[in-house]
């Protein structure tokens, strides 16, 4: 796009410069017509004679030279405007290209995540965010469990030996009692006695 508006700008002074070479080349061609007119002219007096068949020609040749120098400023002039019109054109398409590419570069910046546009930033700070908090919940439940797991062990070990305690105590209750129930039965027989 910029090589376009480039090779314009290039043919607009390219066309001004070969102008202004046309113009000295006929404002040359002018002045020679003259300087002709002069050195063919007879003197008197001090004074030249022009012939007035070369004189009306020259005029002639002036007027079509004018004439021909005003088309060619009005050929050059629409050439100007319409080279002018065609680099607004491109600096419109370069605005419109630019704000495109700029809206292009945006969707392929952003993610959509849930039905919400993300820049690629936001949606990696965010993803990050997630599996740095799973990462602490996770480590938080194995902190849980092993705890949890302690004084489930704890409580096991306390019940084991609880049993082991109730089961002397009901082995000594048992004997205790065994032994009260032949001491009742040995004072039941000598009572009987």
């Amino acid at each position: 796009m910029r090589n376009i508006i480039f090779s314009s700008l290039l043919l607009i002074f390219s066309v001004g410069a070969l102008t202004a070479q046309d113009s000295l080349a006929t404002s040359n061609f002018i002045e020679d017509e003259f300087d002709n007119l002069i050195e063919s002219s007879n003197n008197y007096q001090g004074y030249k004679v022009v012939d007035y068949d070369a004189l009306i020609e020259l005029r002639n040749n002036t007027k079509r030279h004018v004439q021909d120098l005003k088309n060619e400023l009005q050929q050059e002039q629409s050439t100007i405007e319409s080279q002018s019109e065609e680099i607004e054109n491109l600096k419109n398409q370069l605005a419109a290209t630019q704000e495109d590419l700029k809206r292009v570069n945006e969707e392929k910046d952003a993610i959509k995540f849930l039905g919400m546009p993300f820049s690629k930033g936001s949606y990696m700070a965010m993803m990050w965010g997630i599996v740095g908090f799973l990462i602490l919940a996770l480590l938080f439940f194995i902190y849980k469990f092993k705890n949890s797991n302690a004084t489930t062990k704890e409580a096991r070990h306390r019940l084991n030996e609880t049993e082991k305690e109730f089961d002397a105590y009901r082995a000594k209750a048992l004997e205790k009692e065994q032994r009260l129930g032949r001491m009742l039965q040995d004072e039941k027989n000598k009572a009987k006695e």
